[in-house]
């Protein structure tokens, strides 16, 4: 994802199985959307039932909505409001743990890689920690991007904030951010409304 993801192998070891996320939360209040569904495949998982704590390893794959998750270790825990949250880690300082979310009405796409990913169900905020890249894509095309060594996005208001320090994606130490004329943004996704109006 973004500049330097690696991708990993294609084919899913033989080992893996699909396993259903901790419960599903408590009932929304009024005006507040439903959390979906979460389908995580891994190697192995260890579950505590007293802490209601999920532990995923080995090439894991989380799916969440629109939402798609690659890490090497995964865990998940539920809050007392039934919110899940996650903490995603890789195995190796070569390794990326890589989000990729999708806004089909909007036609965009966000992808975004970092050594650890924080997920934060109540808030529906994502944070990227250390080499931490978020680009936003529409139609394809990369629009903007923002470096840093956090970089934290809303899915809901779709709101960032990135910070600098020492294991920065930018050099220095700083945030990078490139930003594109939102003009450019619309013409992209008009064209990619039309192409789809047309078969």
């Amino acid at each position: 994802m973004g500049a330097a993801a690696q991708q990993p192998a294609a084919t899913e070891p033989a080992a893996s199985q699909e396993q259903p996320a901790s419960a599903a939360p408590a009932q929304p209040a009024a005006g507040q959307q439903e959390e979906p569904d979460t389908l995580i495949l891994s190697d192995t998982l260890n579950y505590n039932d007293a802490t209601k704590e999920s532990t995923f390893t080995g090439n894991v794959i989380m799916t969440r909505g629109l939402l798609t998750l690659h890490a090497d270790t995964l865990v998940m825990s539920e809050d007392a409001q039934g919110f899940q949250h996650g903490v995603a880690t890789v195995a190796d300082s070569g390794g990326r743990v890589r989000v990729r979310q999708e806004t089909p009405e909007k036609f965009e796409v966000i992808k975004a890689e970092g050594l650890r990913g924080v997920y934060n169900g109540k808030t529906d905020e994502i944070e990227m920690i250390g080499q931490a890249v978020v680009t936003k894509y529409v139609c394809g095309k990369p629009l903007d991007t923002i470096r840093g060594e956090r970089v934290k996005y809303n899915q809901t208001t779709n709101v960032y904030q990135a910070f600098g320090g020492p294991q920065s994606s930018a050099q220095g130490g700083r945030v990078r951010s490139l930003a594109t004329p939102s003009a450019k943004a619309d013409a992209a996704a008009e064209a990619c409304r039309k192409k789809s109006a047309n078969g």
